[in-house]
């Protein structure tokens, strides 16, 4: 059994992967800045730690004895530009800081499509175009780290429901996957040393989980 530590711990992704990690038996951890969202944690199995990542939070304590640690978080829909950048690039390196501290090598960064090649400043939609600049700089920042990294960067996200069923490369045709899909790619990563130091676009498409991400 392992323990893993999810940011962003009440997002659809994290309750997702948590429920699953927790029903096979592994320690969970959600990390929230919300006590209110507490509740929901625990009724899927998941262990919430109050943590802010875009404050003075305790996150090294936070992952403290963790196997691995898990970045689902996101300054999420209605946010500004501002808030991509201390959100999906700076509590990003929050906790690659607290991972380093805390001796957790392993580290899973949920992406997206177009972080490999952002719009430059001025360029597109501007709180989009934020947005993927903020998730390139942190992957750029994962990378740079020397921990033991995975980074999933899938296309558009949906609630359907997941098939199993999904296309794995470096680069991909713009797309889509559901939620449900994205967890289990990520608990398929945790359990496969193989897809350490791997960067790869994510979306539905006709191949097994396991077998796309050891092709």
């Amino acid at each position: 059994m392992s323990t893993v530590a999810i940011a962003g711990g009440h997002g659809k992704i994290a309750l997702l992967l948590g429920q699953l990690l927790a029903e096979r038996g592994d320690t969970v951890r959600g990390l929230i800045r919300d006590p209110d969202q507490e509740g929901d944690l625990r009724a899927v199995g998941i262990e919430p730690v109050v943590c802010d990542l875009e404050g003075d939070g305790y996150v090294a304590a936070a992952v403290r004895g963790a196997d691995a640690v898990v970045f689902a978080a996101g300054a999420g829909p209605g946010s500004g530009a501002a808030r991509k950048a201390t959100m999906d690039l700076g509590g990003a390196v929050k906790l690659i800081d607290a991972a380093e501290a805390e001796g957790v090598s392993r580290y899973l960064m949920v992406s997206a499509m177009g972080a490999a090649d952002p719009p430059a400043e001025g360029e597109g939609d501007d709180v989009f175009a934020a947005y993927l600049r903020a998730k390139a700089g942190a992957d750029e920042a994962l990378r740079a780290s020397g921990l033991d990294y995975t980074i999933v960067r899938p296309g558009g996200l949906t609630d359907e429901p997941g098939t199993g069923l999904v296309s794995v490369a470096e680069r991909l045709d713009r797309g889509q996957i559901p939620r449900a899909d994205v967890a289990a790619v990520l608990l398929a990563c945790l359990d496969a040393p193989a897809t350490v130091g791997r960067t790869f676009d994510l979306i539905s498409s006709k191949t097994p989980i396991a077998t796309a991400l050891h092709s």
